[in-house]
């Protein structure tokens, strides 16, 4: 399965400067998952869309991994947009993990995991969530919340989709995952110091 890392957003919540980039302990934010797609082993190509507010990330991901991960240059106007873009001149035509850039404490097992429950989800499309009581044992404030028969979820920043309907409705399985790792993303300098502590004790 191939892999999208979306890379184009502004990161203007965050404030320092181009998100994909921002440091924790040394590396940027998108190498952690770029590393951990790459170590995954139900991942094919990777690829990061990219956007022109996002110049600093093209380089260093282009300087950085060379052939091995492919930058997609979007417009930036949206992320659906972007999304549907970066697949379909791709020429991906299977199904597609897409993914943020910001998820640094995502690893190889995890990713893999989340394909082989897709294989069995039976849909064409699956969103992984966490449930909203986990977000508050890590101390995170989402932004996003769901209410899913009756339990209250967030969206964890990873689905994967049918390339061949890309530009359709897909039916869809909701994936609910109560693994801490994939509750942060970093939207916050709070979170990146999270993130940090955490990392610090692997």
């Amino acid at each position: 399965m191939d892999a999208v890392i979306m890379a184009g957003g502004q990161g203007l919540r965050l404030g320092m400067g181009e998100k994909p980039c921002v440091e924790l302990l040394g590396k940027p934010l998108i190498s952690y998952v770029i590393d951990s797609l790459e170590k995954a082993s139900h991942i094919d190509r990777i690829l990061v869309a990219v956007s022109p507010s996002t110049p600093d990330t093209e380089d260093f991901v282009n300087e950085g991994y060379g052939e091995h991960v492919q930058v997609v240059n979007t417009a930036g106007d949206n992320y659906v947009g972007d999304m549907v873009y970066a697949v379909e001149s791709s020429g991906i035509d299977e199904p597609v993990m897409i993914i943020m850039s910001d998820l640094p404490l995502v690893t190889p097992e995890l990713l893999d995991s989340i394909i082989d429950a897709y294989e069995v989800c039976d849909k064409s499309s699956m969103s992984v969530f966490i449930p909203l009581s986990l977000c508050s044992e890590v101390g995170i404030r989402p932004d996003t919340v769901f209410n899913w028969s009756g339990q209250l979820i967030v969206p964890a920043g990873i689905n994967i989709l049918d390339g061949k309907y890309i530009n359709e409705e897909q039916e869809y399985h909701n994936y609910l995952l109560e693994d801490p790792e994939i509750a942060l993303n970093i939207n916050t300098a709070e979170d990146l110091k999270r993130c940090e502590n955490i990392l610090k004790k692997r």
